[in-house]
């Protein structure tokens, strides 16, 4: 079955890089401020995944604009304290690179913060092709994002796999019409993800190699 797959699409936050702890600190530091001592880190756990507009939108829809902006101040000072890749990653993107699979990412995330966590990880030379909340009308779990990969990297919903770390990923995968492989190392749990049936659940990023039946460095 994987034997005509030659394009894999990638979730950035949770999947590729570790930005957990930059995430919910940048939460925690926006609601602290407007919500002393209502959240707590787990309550800012189902807010990771969609757009920072959807998120707040649910919490004050009239101070929509300044939490992103309070957010976004907040991430970005922090960001290259915070983030790290998860282990395994460049390793395995750079196999497949070398293999010859193109490889993208899609991500609900502005192209600046994912510029810097892609430079960071010095994961930046392996994509040729980044589509990130900038650059669509709907994001995942809508197809538009994963579709305008696709179209970039001149490859068919059939040939690709997406990868990713939450329900959006795993289901707009799926309305694309790839494949969808989840990472059991997300902070939603690896039964949460197995409820949206992806086709792969891998443990260590270097699975997919085994998928893909590509040799290890």
């Amino acid at each position: 079955m994987s034997t005509q797959i030659n394009t894999i699409l990638f979730d950035l936050d949770g999947t590729l890089i570790d930005t957990n702890e930059l995430i919910i600190s940048s939460f925690l530091h926006v609601l602290g401020s407007y919500y002393p001592d209502r959240y707590k880190r787990e309550d800012v756990l189902p807010f990771m995944g969609p757009t920072l507009r959807e998120t707040f939108e649910t919490v004050n829809p009239e101070k929509v604009e300044e939490m992103i902006e309070a957010y976004k101040s907040f991430n970005i000072t922090n960001h290259d304290l915070l983030v790290k890749e998860f282990p395994g990653v460049f390793e395995t993107i750079r196999a497949l690179k070398e293999a010859g699979y193109k490889i993208g990412i899609v991500t609900t995330k502005g192209m600046i913060t994912v510029k810097m966590g892609l430079a960071l990880t010095k994961l930046d030379q392996f994509f040729d092709v980044v589509v990130a909340l900038d650059h669509v009308q709907n994001p995942k779990p809508d197809p538009e994002p994963i579709f305008k990969a696709l179209e970039q990297l001149g490859a068919k919903p059939e040939e690709a796999m997406m990868v990713g770390d939450n329900s959006h990923d795993i289901l707009g995968g799926k309305n694309a019409g790839t494949q969808t492989v989840a990472v059991s190392w997300s902070l939603k749990g690896r039964q949460f993800l197995e409820g949206f049936n992806p086709d792969y659940m891998i443990d260590h990023m270097e699975d997919l190699l085994d998928i893909l039946k590509v040799e290890k460095g």
